[in-house]
């Protein structure tokens, strides 16, 4: 599918699902619109049993400048739905990947924190930056800020506003690889790969687990006895050849 003006749209290949922003007049900056739409989408998404991860990206050559600021006129209503579309990335069953170029700011930022990991390239700028607009950062995209950096490292970016490079991001936690310049779409396709051979039983309890969940253990000791998931795993293993596992969420 061809990118077209202030759209948000999908593509499912091979078990991944690639969700990308598009705006490129104004460096995919998210209007209203644009909010509204992402929850929706990915709950179609999580719903199709051929999709085991999912990439959120940009097109072209930057990955969101944050919201439309024009947007902000029209009060508080774009500020909640950019955080129902940040929770609902965040609550996503399956890995999520932010894979960044260029810009990946504001609203930006929050999207590629809610996802599980993010893959950057090499020159990318990270800021969060409501200081620069008298805004209030939302509580809840505020604590997965600090979950994700520390309270230090965010309270450096939401007093200050200031843009950071890969370097302090990966430093930081903020991202978790960079890449040389060319190289960021040959090694998510790998990393993809790699997730979409795994047993979706483990990444489901991993990530509910790794994002605070604590009532689930009796859960998801029973789906590991009926899965069949770790007979297959420990088969594969002693035999020498990779599992096939069928658990899907």
């Amino acid at each position: 599918m061809e990118p077209q003006q202030e759209q948000i749209f999908a593509e499912v290949e091979d078990g991944v699902a690639t969700v990308v922003i598009s705006n490129p007049a104004k460096r995919n900056a998210m209007t209203a619109g644009m909010w509204a739409e992402l929850p929706g989408l990915l709950e179609r998404l999580a719903g199709d049993r051929g999709v085991r991860a999912l990439v959120l990206t940009g097109a072209g050559d930057t990955f969101c400048a944050g919201a439309d600021i024009s947007s902000l006129r029209e009060g508080d209503a774009p500020q909640g739905l950019a955080v129902r579309a940040e929770d609902a990335l965040a609550a996503f069953p399956k890995p999520t990947l932010a894979a960044v170029r260029g810009y990946c700011v504001g609203g930006g930022s929050q999207l590629a924190a809610a996802c599980d990991l993010r893959f950057a390239e090499e020159g990318a700028s990270f800021g969060v930056t409501p200081a620069q607009l008298g805004i209030v950062y939302p509580a809840s995209s505020t604590r997965r800020l600090v979950a994700l950096v520390g309270p230090s490292a965010a309270k450096y970016l939401l007093f200050s506003g200031e843009l950071i490079g890969t370097e302090r991001a990966l430093r930081t936690g903020l991202v978790d690889e960079v890449l040389p310049t060319g190289e960021l779409a040959g090694r998510v396709a790998e990393f993809t790969r790699v997730l979409v051979s795994r047993s979706q039983l483990t990444q489901a309890a991993a990530k509910e687990f790794a994002d605070g969940r604590v009532d689930r253990d009796a859960h998801w000791a029973g789906q590991a006895r009926g899965s069949g998931d770790t007979a297959e795993g420990v088969a594969a293993f002693l035999e020498r050849r990779a599992p096939d596992f069928t658990y899907e969420v």
